[in-house]
């Protein structure tokens, strides 16, 4: 079984990966492989409308010369994947938001390909906007017919600077939590 976290910040090594790291200890622990695709550095482009991956139905978008048909093509193979982004404006980044505008049509053109899958978010916030973030991230999931992960609180944890968030002790638990219920629902699905 694998899992892929999608790091949506614009900083490689901040908050977001902390988060998305603890979640991967929980789930390393319960021998389930992980993989962290950072979007720091890469480059994607937004949707352009042009609908011809509806029509094209392979799997990929028609735009060749950016960095989203390898992530696209990570997220179909794994079993799981973790959507992680620091609150910019009150939503998400502009480069998970590419990400998952892209990913919506083209997986819209493929149904199915990551139907049952499980899906978790993470969300850094400094103060607020995380309800909104975590809601685009969720709603991207759930509409892909993936099955969703929480844990005893909203997957968000607070923190501005880089490793603010490991202040954040219930976040930070919350995180953890989140890889065992990953882990568990994934070894179910699994027959496990």
């Amino acid at each position: 079984m694998k899992v892929i976290g999608i790091n949506g910040s614009p900083r490689k090594e901040g908050n977001t990966a902390i988060l998305i790291q603890t979640v991967f200890k929980e789930l390393n622990q319960q021998g389930i492989e992980t993989e962290l695709i950072s979007l720091s550095g890469k480059n994607l482009k937004g949707c352009i409308a042009c609908k011809a991956c509806m029509k094209n139905q392979n799997q990929q978008c028609v735009i060749k010369n950016d960095d989203f048909n390898d992530c696209l093509g990570k997220m179909i193979k794994a079993d799981g994947i973790i959507l992680g982004s620091p609150v910019y404006s009150a939503g998400v980044t502009s480069q998970i938001k590419a990400l998952i505008d892209r990913a919506s049509i083209v997986l819209a053109a493929n149904k199915g390909l990551l139907k049952h899958k499980v899906g978790a978010t993470v969300i850094a916030a400094r103060r607020g906007g995380a309800i909104s973030a975590a809601d685009t991230l969720n709603h991207f999931l759930h509409s892909k017919e993936m099955f969703l992960v929480g844990s005893t609180y909203w997957n968000m944890v607070y923190g501005n600077e880089i490793g603010e968030v490991e202040q954040d002790q219930e976040g930070m638990n919350n995180m953890k939590n989140i890889g065992e219920n990953m882990a568990w629902l994934l070894k179910k699905i699994q027959g496990c």
